[in-house]
């Protein structure tokens, strides 16, 4: 019977991993549309309801920075909500958000994407008020 070999003296011992690709996610691990809009439709709710009001339209186009920082911090909410909630350990979500100011105009927003159909995906929510409207698109990329 053999021991097991050890290093002789000065000798060191590499560790030599495996790739550990995984091609397709498990099935609680999937980017769910409907789950990633209802939680973005509650941030978008939960954000812009309370926060934009007259004074904010008044001030549109002397201070349309504040806009820009509320379209970001509203994207980085959305995708921290979602990281959260859902189990979606390899996949790079990507939020787009555009807000406008309401003033009986029509916008068209679109988007294209390569991606592998029967894993990426994505989401969008919308919210309006008298005020403003907001989109938000919410696209999931799986990572191998």
């Amino acid at each position: 019977m053999m021991a097991d070999p050890q290093p002789l003296p000065g000798q060191t011992i590499s560790v030599v991993y495996e790739p550990t690709y995984i091609l397709t996610p498990a099935e609680n691990e999937k980017f769910y549309p409907a789950k990633a809009k209802n939680i973005a439709d509650e941030v978008l709710r939960n954000e812009l309801d309370k926060q934009v009001d007259q004074k904010w339209i008044e001030d549109w186009l002397e201070f349309g920075d504040d806009f820009e920082i509320l379209s970001k911090e509203v994207a980085d909410k959305v995708k921290k909500e979602i990281k959260e909630r859902l189990n979606l350990p390899r996949y790079k979500l990507v939020v787009q958000v555009t807000i406008g100011q309401m003033k009986d105009q029509g916008a068209a927003i679109s988007s294209r994407c390569m991606w592998e159909p029967s894993t990426d995906s994505y989401a969008s929510a919308s919210f309006k008020n008298e005020h403003i409207w907001c989109s938000a698109i919410i696209f999931g990329v799986y990572t191998d």
